[in-house]
């Protein structure tokens, strides 16, 4: 039986397009291992998203050629920078996001094949990716915007959305296998549905699911562009009641300026995104409301980054995920003036600090409450684990193998700016 050692780089569809790897080439009779020296084939599938990241891709490629295996560079740096990898690696296959199924080609070819073009197919879920009781389900892929600063979308450009029946059936399988959480994730879950015939929405899809999959379980639904999640905000407002559902919703700001905003070609104004906040918060309002921004995007200026970090104090958000602009290569902000480097780098250390004192203030005020988590997660080393309250709040307690998977009343008797720190009370099955 022939061998293969994969690794996978980068977000939950990057983890989607491995799980679709995998299953062809078990099903195909072919073993994984765990050590790229027992393999006969070896898949790399890696990201592109920032430069830092660009630069430890090119680097991994170069210490897996040194093993002399047939190598296979998949997903999205592959996609969106392949005269690159052919310069790293001349000899390797080329795989990208869409044809993560194709990949017998590629292992069963007696050289180099390059597999870059072509749709995501969308007729078929393969077994999802599952770590203890957590699950992802790839909903959609692609997005319809055109933001200057983003690479991603030359790797998953096309809007492909799976439809809502195998989605149900693939939601089903996981909650009678004992699965307790399960991420709906995509390039933006907004955008699902509009491809498809009858144009279902993400809360259509959601209603759905709750419709006809029983069971004591909770959706975590992934990250929304501003301009679509305002489309559809009355229906999934109303599709997050069900308790069934965290009151977690992942909107990315990107700036608090409306002058960055339009250079980012972000279709939306601070105004529109604080309407969404409030809505949000008037209808959920110990919601985690978690955003994404990108500091030292060409056209920021001290006002603009002042404008953010006013934005930031003003809406208290819950989660941020702070990033320096970086450039990529075939997008427009790549092509402006840049902010230095030491600019950037002095912005985010100072917004960090902002970021750090709200989450802390936060967490700090769950200090003292006897809260209900489901237990979903342990830690990578084992001595602790992750509950998770209904507004996806994280709880660390002392590990006990009994409780993954169950409920448990835990009292909160510390917090720092990432999470709550619990006392278990007791389990309840």
């Amino acid at each position: 039986m022939k061998r293969y050692y994969i690794e996978t780089y980068g977000c939950s569809l990057s983890e989607y397009d491995s799980q679709v790897m995998k299953h062809a080439l078990d099903s195909a009779g072919y073993t994984r291992v765990d050590d790229p020296g027992e393999a006969d084939v070896l898949i790399i599938n890696t990201c592109a998203v920032r430069l830092d990241t660009e630069y430890r891709m090119v680097d991994r490629i170069k210490q897996l050629r040194t093993h002399g295996k047939k190598l296979i560079v998949a997903g999205c740096l592959a996609r969106a920078r392949p005269g690159l990898v052919k310069r790293v690696a001349p000899e390797a296959s080329m795989l990208s996001p869409q044809n993560a199924h194709r990949v017998l080609e590629a292992v069963e070819s007696s050289g180099s094949v390059v597999l870059l073009t072509g749709s995501r197919r969308t007729d078929f879920i393969p077994p999802s990716p599952v770590k203890d009781r957590v699950a992802t389900i790839m909903i959609e892929e692609g997005c319809l915007n055109n933001c200057s600063f983003c690479i991603s979308k030359l790797a998953r450009r096309e809007l492909k959305s799976f439809q809502p029946r195998l989605i149900v059936e693939a939601v089903s399988r996981l909650v009678s296998r004992g699965v307790r959480e399960i991420r709906f994730t995509g390039l933006d879950t907004a955008a699902y549905g509009r491809d498809l015939p009858g144009k279902p929405t993400l809360a259509d899809l959601v209603s759905m699911v709750l419709e006809k999959v029983e069971g004591d379980y909770r959706i975590r639904i992934g990250m929304m562009t501003p301009e679509l999640a305002m489309e559809i905000l009355d229906d999934l407002l109303d599709a997050y009641s069900d308790e069934r559902v965290y009151k977690f919703f992942h909107i990315p700001v990107q700036s608090g300026d409306d002058e960055v905003l339009r250079i980012m070609n972000r279709r939306y104004t601070v105004d529109e995104f604080k309407w969404i906040h409030r809505r949000v918060k008037a209808r959920y309002p110990e919601s985690m409301f978690a955003t994404d921004i990108i500091v030292g995007h060409p056209g920021e200026d001290e006002q603009a980054f002042n404008n953010t970090v006013k934005l930031v104090r003003e809406l208290e958000f819950e989660r941020v995920h702070l990033a320096q602009y970086s450039m990529r290569p075939h997008t427009r902000a790549a092509a402006m003036k840049q902010v230095p480097d030491p600019v950037k780098k002095e912005r985010s250390s100072l917004l960090m600090k902002v970021i750090e004192e709200i989450g802390l203030r936060k967490h700090e005020a769950y200090i003292g409450r006897r809260v209900k988590a489901l237990v979903t997660e342990r830690s990578f080393r084992g001595w602790s684990m992750t509950g998770r309250l209904d507004n996806y709040f994280p709880i660390v307690l002392p590990y006990r193998e009994d409780l993954m998977g169950s409920w448990a009343i835990v009292d909160i008797v510390d917090a720092s700016f990432f999470d709550l720190r619990g006392r278990l009370v007791e389990a309840v099955v």
